[in-house]
This record gives C-alpha cells, structure tokens and sequence, in this order.
C-alpha cells in the first residue's frame, strides 16, 4: 500500500489550502500550482530565472538589514536561503507554470514563501511557523511584485544573454574556420538566384561570420537597456512601504552581488509599467533570427541536389531523408534551425503586443512577455549550438564542380565591361545564352580582344577584388 502523502494547512486571503509538507513553497504557490495549467512549462525549467529572483531578495534583505528594518538574525537568514537557492539548491520548489495571470504575484509570493520557509528551516523553527519568518513581512519587506518581477526578469535576460552570445560567438568561430579551409575554392556568386561574378567560400563564410559579429554588438547595445530597475518603486512607483534611500542602496547592492551595473530609475512611476526595454530587446533577437535563418536558407539551397541542384557543398548527412525514397539525405540541422527562429520571429509579435497591452501604472501582461523573451532565448542559443556542431563544422566544399560552374558562366562577361563596354558585353552575354557558345569563344571570335588580353580579364582569380592590370588598362585607354 502506498505511503500516504502527508500535508501541512496553510492559509491566506482566499481560506485555507493543504500543501505538501516537504514542499518548501507555500499556500499562495499551490493555488498558482492549481490555478495555471497553460503552457506546461515551469519556473524551474529556467535555471537563471529562479536564480535571478534569488539575487533580487538577497540584494533586498542585503538593504533592509543596512537600513534597519530585518534584524539580524532574520537577516541571516533570508540571505542563507537565497544563496542556497544560487548556489543550484531548492530549484525544484519553484512548479508553477509560465503563464499565468496577476502580473507576476505567483512568482514573487513563490519565491517569497520559499526563502521564507528555508530561512525558518536555519533559525531552527518548522516550516509555516511564519511568526517568525513572514514571506510578505520579511522576505517581501519594502518590496511589490511591481519591481520585484521586472527587475528579476531584467536580470534573467542579460544571465541568459551571456549564453546566447556564447553560442553565437562558436558559430561565427565556425566559419571563420570553414572560411581559412576554403579561403582559395572560386565559386560564382548570386544575386536573384542568378550567376553574378566570381568569389570564394572564403568570402562566403567570412561574410556570414561578419554579418553575427554584428549582432552580438546589437544584443549587447539593448541588453544594456535591461540594467535600469525600478526596485524601490514598490506597487505603483512611489516607493510606499519602502524606508527611504531603499532604491538607490538595493540597486548597489545588487550590482554587488551580480557584477552588473544596475542603475535605480529616475523615475520609478515611470519605470514601473515600462516594457520598452523588452521590446527592445525582443527586437535584437528577431533580427538574430532572420539573419540566422537566411544563412540557413543559402545552405540548403547551396547543399541542392545531388545530382539535380547546385550542389556547391556538402551538409553532414544526419538522417536517412525519406521513408519512400532510397537513397535521399535531408539537410535537417539548417531545417531545425529555420523553424526555431521561425518561433523567434512569432515571438517578438507577441512581447510587441503585450507591451502595448499595458494600462495605467502597470502592464499585467509581463508574464506572457517573459515566458516569449526566455523561450527565444533557450531555443535560439540551442539551435545555433546545434548548428554549429552538427552542420557548419562538417561542411565540405565541391571545388572541382565550382570551378566548372565559374568557367561555364555566362556571369564572367561583367569583367569584361571595362574592355568591350557594356553594350559589347550584353551582345556576347545574350549570344552565349541562346548559343551555348562559352563568352570566351565569342569575345575572340568578335576580335573585341586578343587571347592574351581575354586570357588576363578572365582569370577568375583575378576578378575576386579589384586589380592593378584593370588599372592600368582603363588608365591607357
């Protein structure tokens, strides 16, 4: 027979509620617990996000012991508990579900009634003797849900920024690699998926590493938006409840704490229905995700084939393609990642929407704010991780079919224009494609140059950057 699971009596506004009595959260807690089953997604699943909250409290009961209103035994307490839960500990006390209505209060209160309980577990007392450890009156002293969650939040986003960027940071290292292996492979470039003039896969992946290298820039430009808190401002903005000199200390301290430069708002009414920031930096991530995406696209599309598509490189194969076709390898890692920063993408429409959902002196949507903000996050540092190890590492390079697509162009003829002119070069360029004479064939045959001249102009190597013989040829004439 199983063991029956035995319950404490917790009570609050609403009455009275059991609550496991090992659970280390409280009565406010379980009814989240019952009231939230949305996204089925937890506090806990996001590490940062309950050690974020973590540091809020301690930075508070860092301020208030300072201040004079926890004394230090409580004091004591409360930080010991915080620090437990920073250090990785209790994490599993936080189940309440991402969304969620009511602002933010199910997270606070969570938070709240775990340290509390922790802290009555230090002072030697049994969980729910509140008498002598309260979640509202201690741990929550000169504190609301209305700057205890934003600025958790805040600190939650640039925690797990540091790991987007670090995931960012491998792939671009990825193909500055794959761009020094490949830095002499002469390919035709594209524009409207059609031939264009000559490059490398040097220049190609250089180029993508170039194009992220700007978007840790733009990440860490907006996540410097997210260091301005309204701690202090308790419910509304005008710091009711807490002592004076609270805000400006508890911003310190938490810079302390966190080695981040945590400034208190000019103007905390202001501050504390603010989602500007959010928006922000929603933004920076959806423009990661486009600009992800699309290099996703250029590696399915130069991956084509094998026989029947461009088939410039090769993807690591990672899956058997087809439960009908023998023989068929999908490019599944750049088709993962499309559809994650697809999720991205959705994403920032909805922060956009639920930042403009805000009335008065708060914005209730902030959960939903949340929930979108960290779910890009986690997603888009994971696929580019995935991306990195699993494609762009293992890619190869065709050369031998890249040169003949370079010699076989009819692209090649733009090099021409300084020799022949424009008008020339477009009657060889349509001659050679009604034809299929090469534009090297059709230029000797017109005597528009000598071999020797023609030999110079299109050496594909020679057509990669700008050149002295170019130079010097429209300089003699």
């Amino acid at each position: 027979m199983a063991e029956e699971k035995k319950y404490r009596v917790e009570s609050d506004l609403l009455g009275e509620l059991k609550v496991p009595a090992e659970a280390y959260y409280g009565v406010q807690t379980q009814r989240a617990i019952n009231n939230y089953h949305i996204s089925r997604k937890k506090m806990r699943d996001y590490p940062d996000y309950v050690i974020a909250i973590a540091y809020v409290k301690l930075a508070a009961v860092q301020t208030n012991h300072a201040l004079g209103t926890i004394n230090d035994e409580i004091a004591g307490a409360i930080s010991q508990a915080c620090r437990e839960i920073i250090d990785g500990k209790l994490h599993e006390n936080f189940p309440i579900d991402m969304m969620q209505g009511g602002a933010g209060t199910s997270v606070n209160m969570n938070a709240n009634e775990v340290i509390a309980n922790r802290a009555l577990e230090i002072m030697g007392h049994k969980k729910g003797e509140y008498q002598y450890c309260y979640p509202n009156d201690h741990v929550n002293c000169g504190q609301s849900t209305n700057d205890v969650y934003p600025t958790t939040i805040r600190l939650a986003i640039i925690r797990m920024n540091k790991t987007l960027v670090g995931s960012l940071t491998g792939l671009i290292s990825a193909f500055r690699y794959k761009a020094d292996e490949y830095r002499d492979a002469i390919k035709m470039g594209r524009t409207q998926l059609q031939d264009a003039v000559p490059m490398t896969f040097g220049q190609e992946f250089n180029a993508y590493a170039d194009n992220l290298e700007e978007e840790i820039l733009n990440l860490e430009r907006n996540v410097k938006l997210l260091h301005e808190i309204n701690m202090g401002g308790t419910a509304i903005g005008t710091g009711l409840n807490a002592v004076p000199g609270f805000a400006k200390l508890c911003a310190a301290n938490l810079s302390k704490l966190t080695g981040e430069s945590f400034v208190s708002s000019p103007d905390l009414v202001e501050a504390t229905p603010d989602t500007g920031a959010y928006v922000s930096y929603s933004g920076a991530l959806k423009r990661l995700a486009v600009k992800i995406s699309k290099i996703c696209n250029d590696l399915r599309l130069l991956a084509s084939g094998p026989r029947c598509g461009l088939h410039e490189l090769n993807l690591p194969p990672k899956a058997p393609g087809s439960s009908i076709m023998p023989g068929k390898v999908n490019p599944v890692i750049p088709e993962v990642t499309n559809q994650t920063c697809f999720k991205v993408i959705g994403n920032d429409t909805t922060v956009t929407f639920a930042a403009e959902a805000g009335q008065l002196e708060l914005n209730v949507m902030e959960p939903v704010i949340t929930e979108c903000l960290f779910e890009s996050l986690w997603w888009l540092s994971n696929a580019i991780t995935t991306l990195t190890d699993e494609c762009v590492l293992g890619i190869t390079v065709n050369k031998e079919r890249c040169y003949e697509m370079v010699k076989n162009s009819i692209g090649i003829v733009t090099a021409l224009n300084p020799y022949i002119g424009y008008k020339s070069s477009t009657k060889i360029a349509k001659e050679a494609n009604e034809t299929g004479r090469s534009v090297y064939d059709l230029v000797l045959e017109h005597k528009l140059m000598t071999k020797d001249e023609l030999d110079k102009a299109l050496d594909p190597k020679e057509m990669l950057e700008s050149h002295k013989f170019l130079t010097k040829h429209l300089s003699s004439n």
